[in-house]
């Protein structure tokens, strides 16, 4: 012991290590302590020796003072206080307290919030000692009082609370109700007598719970009561059975909607906690906050998952549950579901409505739907389509259609009740939503999954916008849809069910009532403003227009519209059918995985390659005349209408051997060259053998024969072009024979093109002939002056659409009256390039032959 004592002397390593103790409440055992005092003993000699060694005092001179170390004494006799581990945690907790009633006077929820969390960690550490501080009693105490005020301030004054504080504030109303019941009691004897309670210093004891002992018979049996049929119970912390009871509803509530967006969170575990909640559920309340939350956690699953969809078992699963939700809602007209109702605070009791009252529970029947909508859309685009597991997951559209069609009923009936402000988009979003799922369908599809959805909802369901009984046929559905929509929403839901009606007329071949409606709308001209969702819509409701235009006959109409997408040769792309590879495009991986987000599903797909069949056919019609046209009269502009198909063309001549046509484009590209050559018969031939016409169905046989007339007009038009130098006269009559057509039939043709100026000849009826015009043949200076007086004129229009744009249209001097040829008309603003279909100078003579001049002295001279 002697070297212990001399030890402490020169080191305070003990006196810290016995404050640490008394710190902490450490209490040394008897065998604790013999060893350490073993330990300390050798410690004690090794440092001894030590010391010795390095010739400091030895002996009595030790505990002498010395000069130099008389401050270091003066320190040694200054006491240190040491404080309990009980006293610091009181300190620790006055420190708190003192904090949150500073931000009381300045009204800071946020840290008030963040503070309180803390105080409550401090408190479970003093009262596991026995006693409630009586500080923390009137600090949640005033605490609550302090946030019933504000409340009532905040109903009177029109001040509001910034982002920060209002969010900690509302987590602050639900913590202090939560947390003052189980303070009750002392909540109560404070606010009794506020002085006497703090005066007195006896402190209460927390009064321990006595357990009630049972055998060991009631615990096997109260333990097999709770386990399941597979043979596992539930457990809480502590290893103890979670009970589910009707009463303790609420509270698990609360506990998962807390826990919804923090990591680590099992979301499976929460699915089968509120499953197990939903069979104890008695009331229509307990049951709509158990549905209301299942289905959001069940949303969840996604967005905490490597996968990137809801699996089919977790699809159907919400949908069962949001269709038990409706039932629910249907039946009990006492509890509705909108989205600015409050919330209800009190978990212990559930809410007791009047008789004639209406309870709001927080909550958005439309999202739900939209978002169990996006989750099938999202499965069927990464499901391959080719598979019989994508014509599974395609038969849940009748299911979702039915959730449809019920939402839109609840929705109406609430917009009747008096006391239930519902939004007005609420309606139009389910409208559009169900105008989505059957605009692109046939009739067919659309009345029996008209049909299927009324017989599964019950007799006394009734909706105002389409009634029972109402739907024989799928265009009445579709204008009735559309016209609420045009009637009760602008922006964008508006401009997407005016683009859904024309893809459906479209698509019933009513062509002409399609495009003067695409007219009306304007759209082409504020499309680029609309979200990319809306411009795909767009996009394919153009390629539809184009597709009807062709099986109406209209080649030159379908060609001009079709020209801006196919054209461009980036169809999959537009149409959101698939993501393309660009040669030097720089996409980065966000911007791939967006428009992979934004592919349709397979089922609404337009078939690209009938759109290039039919794009090609069109630009074969057009082009191969116009080819001829101008190379026989060299004065004429040269004119491209579709440079996709010339590439093609150009690259099929260019080929050396020409094999047996494998695919649509060489068959149209073989065809192309055979009616160039005046074969028409083998061209009709070429073109009636592409096997993509039979995806046409019961429009394939008018098509041919419309596609076979068609190429016998064009083989007259350009056989005329290309031999017309060639020939004085021609007879009807042979070119009745040539071309399989009627001599009638061939002076119609011949007129228009001699009307149209195409052609410079007359037509002899009395011996049905033509009698060509032979123009005066240009040198090849006054060909390049034609070409120099067009370029000369192209400069002019530009710098007039110039001036015209920057004078605002108020230079009347420079604007000129031009007369445009013109075959076949177009239509308005879809067909915005030049349609001068002869020369380059518009408003002039025509020569006989096809020959045409420039103006001024030169052309006065040759005209001479």
């Amino acid at each position: 012991m002697s070297s212990r004592f001399f030890h402490g002397g020169d080191s305070d390593s003990e006196s810290s290590s016995s404050e640490e103790e008394e710190l902490y409440g450490v209490e040394g055992k008897a065998e604790d302590s013999e060893e350490e005092e073993s330990s300390e003993e050798e410690s004690d000699s090794e440092e001894e020796s030590s010391s010795d060694d390095e010739g400091g005092p030895v002996g009595a001179s030790r505990f002498m003072k010395d000069v130099a170390s008389s401050d270091e004494s003066d320190d040694e006799d200054k006491h240190t206080i040491v404080k309990s581990a009980k006293d610091k945690r009181l300190e620790e907790l006055e420190g708190t307290v003192r904090l949150i009633e500073n931000k009381e006077k300045i009204n800071d929820w946020a840290v008030i919030s963040t503070e309180f969390d803390k105080m409550n960690r401090q408190v479970i550490k003093i009262v596991q000692s026995g006693t409630i501080p009586k500080l923390y009693v009137k600090t949640i105490s005033d605490l609550e009082d302090t946030i019933n005020e504000t409340i009532a301030k905040q109903k009177t004054t029109a001040l509001k609370m910034n982002a920060s504080n209002t969010k900690g504030f509302n987590a602050m109303k639900q913590k202090i109700k939560k947390n003052n019941k189980d303070y009750a009691t002392e909540v109560e004897k404070y606010r009794a007598d506020k002085e006497a309670y703090m005066e007195s210093d006896e402190e209460e004891e927390a009064v321990p719970v006595e357990k009630v002992r049972r055998n060991r018979v009631q615990r096997i049996d109260e333990l097999d009561a709770q386990i399941d049929e597979e043979g596992f119970a539930t457990v809480g912390r502590g290893g103890r059975t979670l009970q589910y009871t009707p009463e303790s509803i609420l509270k698990h509530l609360r506990t998962i909607i807390e826990s919804r967006g923090k990591k680590n969170t099992d979301r499976g575990e929460q699915i089968r906690i509120m499953e197990k909640l939903l069979e104890v559920a008695t009331t229509p309340y307990q049951k709509i906050r158990v549905l209301l939350t299942l289905i959001s956690t069940r949303f969840d699953l996604t967005s905490t998952s490597t996968q990137t969809y809801m699996s089919q078992e977790q699809w159907r699963s919400a949908e069962r549950e949001f269709s038990s939700l409706l039932q629910i809602l249907e039946a009990s007209s006492t509890y509705v579901v909108t989205e600015n109702a409050d919330e209800w605070d009190d978990d212990d009791k559930a809410p007791q409505p009047a008789p004639n009252e209406v309870f709001k529970i927080p909550g958005s029947i439309v999202s739900s739907i939209e978002r169990l909508d996006d989750e099938l859309t999202r499965s069927l685009q990464q499901t391959d389509p080719h598979t019989a597991e994508y014509i599974d997951r395609l038969g849940d559209e009748q299911l979702l259609y039915n959730d449809i069609v019920r939402s839109l009923i609840y929705i109406e009936n609430l917009k009747k009740m008096e006391n239930v402000e519902t939004p007005p988009e609420s309606a139009n979003r389910i409208v559009m939503r169900r105008l989505e799922h059957i605009y692109f369908k046939p009739t067919q599809v659309v009345t029996t999954l008209e049909e299927n959805t009324w017989k599964a909802l019950p007799e006394r369901l009734q909706s105002e916008i389409t009634p029972r009984g109402f739907v024989k046929d799928a265009a009445p559905l579709v204008q009735t849809l559309c016209n609420f929509l045009f009637q009760h929403s602008e922006g964008i839901i508006r401009a997407r069910a005016m683009l859904c009606q024309i893809y459906f007329l479209a698509l019933q071949d009513d062509y002409w009532r399609a495009r003067d409606l695409a007219l009306m709308s304007h759209l082409t001209e504020n499309i680029s403003t609309f979200d990319i969702s809306t411009q795909i819509l767009f996009n394919r409701t153009l390629v539809q227009i184009g597709l009807c235009a062709f099986r109406a006959g209209l080649c030159y109409e379908a060609q001009g519209v079709l020209q801006e997408i196919c054209g461009s040769g980036r169809q999959k792309e537009l149409l959101a059918q698939g993501v393309g590879m660009q040669r030097y495009s720089q996409v980065t991986p966000e911007q791939e995985r967006l428009e992979r987000q934004r592919q349709l599903p397979f089922h609404m797909h337009i078939n690209l390659e009938l759109l290039e069949c039919v794009y090609l056919t069109c630009s074969m019609l057009l082009e191969i005349p116009l080819l001829a046209q101008t190379g026989s009269s060299p004065d004429i502009r040269k004119r491209i209408i579709s440079k996709t198909f010339r590439r093609m063309l150009e690259y099929t001549e260019r080929q050396v051997f020409q094999g047996p046509p494998e695919n649509t484009r060489d068959h149209v590209m073989q065809a192309s060259k055979a009616l160039a050559n005046g074969e028409w018969r083998k061209c009709s031939e070429l073109i009636s053998k592409i096997a993509i016409w039979d995806l046409l169905g019961k429009d394939r046989e008018n098509v041919k024969a419309m596609l076979a007339a068609q190429i016998q007009e064009e083989g007259l038009r350009t056989y005329l072009f290309t031999y017309a130098p060639y020939y004085d006269t021609l007879s009807l009559t042979t070119l009745s024979g040539m071309f399989d057509l009627s001599v009638k039939k061939i002076a119609a043709i011949i007129s228009k093109m001699i009307s149209h100026e195409e052609l410079g000849a007359a037509l002899d009826q009395v011996n049905d002939a033509i009698v060509f015009r032979k123009g005066v043949e240009l040198s090849r200076l006054q060909s390049q002056i034609v070409t120099l007086s067009e370029k000369a004129m192209g400069i002019l229009e530009s710098n007039e659409k110039v001036l015209e744009t920057r004078t605002a249209g108020m230079a009347n001097a420079y604007v000129r009256n031009e007369q445009r040829g013109d075959r076949g008309g177009g239509w308005g603003g879809w067909q915005r390039r030049d349609e001068r279909r002869i020369g380059g100078q518009a408003g002039a003579a025509r020569r006989p032959g096809g020959q045409q001049f420039g103006g001024g002295a030169l052309g006065g001279a040759i005209k001479a």
